[in-house]
C-alpha cells in the first residue's frame, strides 16, 4: 500500500522533479517507509511514490520501478494477490525476467511486458491504482482496480496533467487555484459523500473503477476505456447463474473464499483482521484462522454507550476462534479528539459518522500490525443491508396504498416524531425487543415525508441512501440534482432487491465504504484488504440465485451457512448495526461547541453556498429535541470543516468567474 503522484507536461522542465517530490511528500502518510521520484524531462514525465513496504521490504521492491526490458516505468499503489501464480505462469512459458526481488509490482511489470496492459490488468487479482509510462509509445496509462478500493485523481491545469492518490498532493501544485463544484456539493449534501462521477474541485476527476485512462500530449482528450468492471463481472455471473443445492453452493463459495483469503494473507509484515462480530468480518477471521497454526490478530472497537457497543459480540467470536484479540472502547473524549482531524484524514468532504470509530480502530490496529483484512463488500454482494431485505416488501405495500391514505399516515408520524425519537421512548424499546437496528425509528421518521412520493424502486432507493433529500432547501445556489448511475441492461432487469445490491456496488460501496476505510487506514499507514471484493468472489456471488442470498426474512444466507461451519449461529444472530455512533447525542453535548462554531462561520457558509438561517433552523430544532437532525447537521459540519482545512487557506480570489471562495 502506497501513495502515487506525477506530472505529464512538456513545458514544466526545470522544476518537474522538484514539484513531484513536493507532491509525494504531501501524501507521506500513505507510505512512510520510503520515497522515490523518476522523471524524463525531455518527455515531460515524472512519477512520484511513497512506500509502505508490505511485500519484499528490501530495496528490490522500491519504486518507481522499471521493467527488465526498459520500456515500462511504473508507480503502483496496492497489492496483486495472485502474483506468485502469475510469476509461475511467466516462468512456465519462458517469459520471466531474472527476478530482482519478490514484489508484486515487479511481477506486474513482467506480465505487462509479455501480455500488454489490458490483458495483464484482467489477470491481476487485487486492489490497486497505478501510473504506467510507456517509453516506446510516449504515453501514460492510469488505471484503477475493479471495485474502486484504491483512489486515483486526475487533473488538468492549463496544458499539463497531474495525478495523485489524494487531492492534497494536487493542492501542492502552485498553479492550481481550487474552485468548488456546485453540483458536487449538491451531490455530497444528498449522500454524505462525493460520488465517483464527481470531484469536489473543478478541473479534477477520478479514474473510474475498472478503467484505464490513456494520456498523450498530442491528443486533446484522454482516452477512457474499461478493462473489467463490477458491471461486467456481475453480468458474467448472471450469465452463468444456475441452481445448485444449498450444500453444493455453500462448498463452492467456501472454496473460492478460502483461496482468496489465503492469497490475501501473503505479507512480509505483521497481519491481522478487523472483527465486529457480524457475519462478514467473523467469516473472514474464521477462514484466516482455519489456515493458520497460531492465533491470528483480531481487532474491534466499541463504545461506552451500551446501545451502540458491539465489542462483546466480537469478543465472543474471537474466543471461539481462539484468536489473539484486542478491543478498544471509544469514549466521548476519544471522539472529541479525533473529530477536528477528520477533515485532514478525508481529503474530500465525507460525512459517514462511522468514520470516527474506523479512524480510531485503524490507529489502534497499526500499533500491532501493518496489514488488516476486513469484511467490506459482503453486504453489497450477498444482500446484507436492510433495504435489500425489507425494501422490496415495503415498496409493494406502499404501491398498494392509495396516495390519499399515505398523506395522513405521513402527517401522523410527523406529529408523533418528537415522542418517537426520544432516547428511552416506548418505540425505541419495542425496536430493541424486535431485534431491529437502533436507527430504525429515525429511518421511519425520515421516510414519513416521502410516503406520498415513492412510486418505484428508484424512489425507494433514494430514500434509503439520501442524507438530505432536498439540498436546495439549505442552499443559496441552484445546482443540478444528482442522478442514479446507469446499469447495463442485464442488471436493470433484476428484481428490486438485486437491483439495489447492484446500485450499492457502483455507488455507495466505492463512494462511501471504501473511501472511509482507505483514508482512515492510510492516515495510520495501515494497509487494509477486502476478500469479498476479489473479482472471483464478485462473479461467484452474482452467479448465485437471489434465494441463496436473501430468504426467510434475512440476507447473506449463504455466507451464514459457510460461517456455520466455523462459528455457532447463536454468536452471530442479532440486528445489523455496523459502526453506528450516538451522533445525535454527541451533537447536543460534547461536540456541540465545536460544531456550533463552524455553522456560525458565515465565510465558510458562503463558500459552499449554504443559507445560514436554514442551517440554524435545523440546528435549533435538533438542540430542542424537536427532531433528530444529527446526520444532516454532521454532513453540513464536515463540509465546513473540510473547506476550512483544504480550500479556504489556499484559494485565491476568483478570476472572471464565480467560485464561492472569494471571501473565504
Amino acid at each position: 500500500m502506497c501513495g502515487i503522484c506525477g506530472i505529464y507536461d512538456l513545458e514544466r522542465v526545470s522544476d518537474l522533479l522538484a514539484l513531484t517530490h513536493t507532491m509525494a511528500d504531501n501524501i507521506r502518510h500513505r507510505g512512510p517507509d520510503a520515497s522515490g521520484v523518476w522523471g524524463d524531462p525531455s518527455a515531460g514525465i515524472a512519477l512520484g511514490h511513497r512506500r509502505l513496504a508490505i511485500l519484499d521490504i528490501s530495496e528490490a521492491g522500491s519504486q518507481p520501478m522499471v521493467s527488465a526490458c526498459g520500456r515500462w516505468q511504473i508507480v503502483f499503489n496496492g497489492e496483486i494477490y495472485n502474483h506468485l501464480t502469475l510469476r509461475s505462469e511467466l516462468e512456465e512459458i519462458g517469459q520471466a525476467p531474472d527476478w530482482r526481488g519478490t514484489s508484486d509490482t515487479e511481477t506486474l511489470l513482467a506480465l505487462i511486458a509479455t501480455k500488454g496492459v489490458i490483458e495483464s490488468l484482467r489477470r491481476a487479482q487485487g486492489m490497486f491504482a497505478l501510473a504506467l509510462w510507456d517509453r516506446k509509445e510516449t504515453c501514460l496509462y492510469l488505471a484503477r482496480d475493479r471495485m474502486g478500493e484504491k483512489p486515483l485523481y486526475l487533473a488538468k491545469f492549463g496544458e499539463a496533467w497531474y495525478f495523485a492518490s489524494e487531492l492534497r498532493a494536487l493542492l501542492a501544485v502552485p498553479s492550481f487555484n481550487p474552485r468548488l463544484r456546485p453540483d458536487a456539493i449538491n451531490a455530497y449534501l444528498t449522500y454524505g459523500y462525493v460520488p465517483e462521477e464527481f470531484c469536489i474541485l473543478e478541473d479534477v476527476q477520478k479514474v473510474p473503477p475498472g478503467h484505464i485512462i490513456t494520456l498523450r500530449l498530442d491528443t486533446a482528450a484522454p482516452h477512457i476505456a474499461p478493462y473489467q468492471t463490477f458491471q461486467s463481472l456481475a453480468t458474467a455471473g448472471l450469465e452463468s447463474r444456475a441452481f445448485h443445492s444449498a450444500g453444493t453452493a455453500t462448498k463452492r463459495l467456501e472454496s473460492t473464499l478460502l483461496t482468496v483469503v489465503n492469497e490475501q494473507m501473503l505479507s512480509d509484515v505483521p497481519l491481522g483482521c478487523f472483527l465486529s462480530g457480524g457475519v462478514d468480518s467473523s467469516l473472514v477471521a474464521a477462514l484466516m484462522q482455519s489456515q493458520h497454526d497460531t492465533p491470528i490478530s483480531t481487532f474491534t472497537i466499541g463504545f461506552d454507550v451500551p446501545r451502540f457497543n458491539e465489542a462483546p459480540h466480537a469478543a465472543a467470536v474471537a474466543e471461539h476462534l481462539h484468536t489473539s484479540h484486542t478491543e478498544f472502547i471509544l469514549s466521548e473524549e476519544d471522539a472529541l479528539a479525533i473529530v477536528p482531524q477528520l477533515a485532514e484524514i478525508y481529503d474530500e468532504p465525507f460525512a459517514d459518522s462511522s468514520q470516527i470509530p474506523m479512524a480510531l480502530l485503524c490507529r489502534e490496529a497499526r500499533k500491532s500490525v501493518t496489514v488488516a483484512l476486513s469484511g467490506d463488500g459482503g453486504d453489497e454482494l450477498f444482500g446484507g443491508y436492510n433495504r435489500h431485505v425489507m425494501g422490496p416488501k415495503l415498496l409493494r405495500e406502499l404501491q398498494r396504498m392509495p396516495r390519499m391514505l399515505r398523506r395522513p399516515v405521513a402527517s401522523t408520524i410527523k406529529t408523533l416524531a418528537p415522542m418517537l425519537i426520544k432516547e428511552n421512548s416506548l418505540a425505541r424499546r419495542m425496536v430493541g425487543r424486535l431485534k431491529l437496528p437502533p436507527t430504525a425509528i429515525d429511518r421511519a421518521v425520515m421516510l414519513a415525508p416521502m410516503l406520498a412520493e415513492i412510486e418505484g424502486r428508484q424512489d425507494l432507493y433514494r430514500h434509503f441512501t439520501h442524507i438530505i433529500a432536498e439540498p436546495s432547501t439549505l442552499s443559496t445556489k441552484d445546482a443540478a440534482k444528482p442522478v442514479l448511475p446507469d446499469l447495463p441492461l442485464a442488471l436493470t432487469q433484476l428484481d428490486a432487491a438485486e437491483w439495489m445490491m447492484a446500485m450499492d456496488s457502483i455507488s455507495y460501496l466505492p463512494g462511501d465504504i471504501l473511501v472511509k476505510v482507505d483514508r482512515a487506514a492510510m492516515a495510520a499507514s495501515l494497509e487494509t484488504r477486502a476478500p469479498f471484493l476479489d473479482a472471483r468472489v464478485v462473479k461467484a456471488a452474482w452467479a448465485l440465485p437471489k434465494e441463496q442470498k436473501i430468504a426467510s426474512g434475512g440476507g447473506k444466507q449463504i455466507l451464514r451457512r459457510v460461517l456455520d461451519r466455523h462459528v455457532p449461529r447463536a454468536l452471530i444472530d442479532r440486528p445489523k448495526q455496523g459502526f453506528a455512533v450516538p451522533l445525535d447525542y454527541w451533537l447536543r453535548n460534547e461536540l456541540r461547541d465545536w460544531c456550533e462554531a463552524l455553522i456560525h462561520r458565515e465565510d465558510l457558509l458562503k463558500a459552499v453556498w449554504l443559507d445560514h438561517a436554514n442551517i440554524l433552523s435545523l440546528w435549533n430544532a435538533h438542540q430542542k429535541r424537536h427532531a433528530n437532525h444529527g446526520q444532516k447537521l454532521w454532513t453540513v459540519v464536515m463540509l465546513l470543516s473540510w473547506v476550512e482545512r483544504h480550500v479556504a487557506q489556499k484559494a485565491a480570489k476568483p478570476k472572471h468567474h464565480e467560485t464561492g471562495l472569494a471571501d473565504a
